[in-house]
């Protein structure tokens, strides 16, 4: 077996390496066509568009990835089939299940891969990207995210801020409105309003603030401090540091930070989240879609019908990326949970693609 499972494993490669090396050249060369007189126009030197279109292959692999899977094994099965290797496998009494196990292990290796690629690769690619592009190419000025204005914030004790502007460099905050709510009856029970704060030995320094209490509507307490650092807000600095960057260029685990921020400000976290879970989701898919050509590898009809399978299992793989984006639309939108946009796919083809290795063991 272990001579089979070399020549699988060897044919499988090469032919995933000469697929994807031909998609990639195909998107490079159509984005070239498209592109380039733009980035000419905005003042590119060749070696800055160069680097450019270099940066966009990691995103090229981890987004054809699943289409390069099934095509390679598309490829090789019909190769297997024509040539009848696959009746002399099953002749030998290797089960289908045997035979394709290297490729159930390449699927699961490829993504692990995929996964860490888009981690760790990806993401430095896309911020690389962004910035040979609009700082190096147009000429703008790196994006500041350490400026806020007007933020709204919600704490961890039903507290609910406003902050008129947030200053990053100076680790101070102007205009601050906090309003306490009693999470049964929902009244107000504090509300403190301070001109600003400015952060000092790890705690805020209030100006100008005034604490008023509240119980059941009525005034029950007011103080003012001209300067106080009593513990009264719960925020630190970075919490205002908000991310402005798409999805692609952050790491799982800064996008989990980003999703906690967002929330923190009250804002709608749909978005983040599918893409969250999709970072795990999609990865999956390329070994999902090695589901999908084993039917070919155990069709004993003529080459004709070899091409009806070939092509039912490249619709099929069409169709799953197509409701993976539609869901995800869907868990963008808040339509359906961002959870069931990034996992619903996966699960329903799965037992889809178990069914095909079944059958194909009938």
């Amino acid at each position: 077996m272990r001579i089979l499972d070399r020549y699988i494993v060897r044919e499988f490669l090469r032919t995933f390496l000469i697929i994807f090396v031909s998609f990639a050249a195909v998107l490079i060369v159509i984005d070239v066509i498209d592109n380039l007189p733009r980035l000419l126009r905005n003042g590119a030197s060749l070696d800055l568009a160069l680097e450019y279109y270099l940066l966009r292959i990691p995103y090229l692999f981890v987004l054809t990835a699943p289409v390069t899977v099934l095509l390679t094994g598309l490829f090789l099965m019909n190769g297997l089939s024509k040539h009848n290797e696959s009746v002399a496998m099953r002749a030998a009494g290797i089960s289908i299940k045997r035979t394709m196990f290297p490729l159930f292990v390449i699927g699961a290796l490829l993504s692990i891969a995929v996964g860490l690629f888009g981690e760790y690769v990806l993401p430095w690619a896309e911020k690389t990207r962004s910035y040979v592009y609009n700082v190096q190419i147009k000429g703008e000025q790196e994006e500041d995210n350490m400026l806020k204005a007007r933020v709204h914030y919600q704490g961890k004790k039903n507290d609910f801020y406003y902050f008129g502007f947030y200053d990053g460099y100076q680790k101070s905050i102007r205009v601050i409105d906090l309003t306490r709510i009693d999470p049964k009856d929902k009244e107000i029970t504090e509300h403190i309003t301070a001109s600003a704060a400015y952060w000092k030995k790890d705690k805020w320094v209030l100006q100008d603030c005034e604490i008023r209490r509240f119980d059941k509507g009525v005034q029950t307490y007011f103080q003012a401090y001209p300067s106080t650092d009593l513990p009264l807000l719960d925020v630190k600095p970075d919490d205002f540091v908000r991310i402005t960057k798409k999805t692609l260029s952050l790491t799982f685990f800064e996008l989990q930070d980003y999703i906690a921020r967002l929330k923190k400000m009250g804002e709608d976290t749909n978005r983040e989240v599918t893409d969250l879970h999709m970072k795990v989701a999609f990865p999956l898919t390329n070994l999902i879609v090695i589901f999908f050509f084993i039917p070919i590898a155990t069709t004993n009809v003529r080459s004709k019908g070899r091409g009806l399978v070939f092509l039912l299992g490249l619709v099929v793989c069409f169709i799953y990326l197509i409701i993976v984006r539609i869901l995800q639309s869907l868990g963008y939108n808040g339509v359906i949970p961002p959870i069931l946009a990034a996992w619903g796919p996966n699960a329903f083809f799965t037992a889809l693609g178990l069914g095909f290795l079944w059958k194909a063991e009938v």
